[in-house]
């Protein structure tokens, strides 16, 4: 990704900008060659959090695929769960059903997989899968608002710590609306990083 689009998304609209991180997301995905790093900073940052339930994504073109990680991970401790965004309704909050390795799935809203099975499960640590992100947390996401929705209707004496996950190729500079809330962590190939600050990698 050139540094003009990087530095100057004032220059380009959201969708425009969003449109070039996708392109540069991609191209990194096809290489394959930021996913062993990603990975490990990935199990670094679960290890730091403990969480004892996960939702994750299940991923699309160009997304880092996290699920035999999060497979791992649940094979560590039983009592551990992971979980899947679900679409109850389409444009609402998203709800989130248990998954495991050998869950039975189905296609739901935007043709996405979701667990067959709804076993409702309440995370405390969110993997949420960015377009592009910026030194703050803050993130871009495919502009549905599925995220923001969910995490303002979540219960706030419950409220789970959010990681995005991006490879370091959309790390940018981003526009900002004022109900834009950052994320407690992004985790890329090269680290993860808490608020402008390195917590592991370079």
């Amino acid at each position: 990704m050139s540094e003009s689009i990087a530095r100057n998304p004032s220059t380009n609209s959201k969708a425009a900008l969003r449109k070039r991180l996708l392109q540069a997301r991609n191209e990194t995905a096809a290489t394959g060659c930021a996913d062993a790093s990603l990975a490990a900073h990935l199990r670094a940052a679960l290890a730091r959090y403990a969480p004892h339930a996960v939702g994750f994504y299940w991923p699309l073109a160009g997304e880092f695929d996290a699920r035999a990680i999060i497979a791992q991970w649940l094979a560590h401790d039983v009592r551990r769960q992971a979980a899947l965004p679900v679409v109850a309704v389409k444009g609402h909050a998203l709800q989130f059903h248990a998954w495991a390795p050998d869950a039975p799935m189905r296609i739901g809203h935007h043709r996405i997989p979701e667990p067959e099975a709804a076993q409702p499960i309440l995370p405390d640590l969110l993997l949420i899968p960015c377009v592009g992100f910026d030194d703050d947390c803050y993130r871009l996401g495919y502009g549905g608002g599925y995220y923001d929705r969910t995490l303002a209707a979540w219960p706030d004496a419950a409220k789970p710590v959010t990681l995005g996950i991006a490879y370091e190729a959309c790390r940018a500079a981003l526009p900002r609306e004022l109900h834009d809330v950052p994320l407690d962590a992004v985790v890329t190939d090269a680290g993860w990083f808490a608020r402008s600050r390195t917590i592991e990698g370079s």
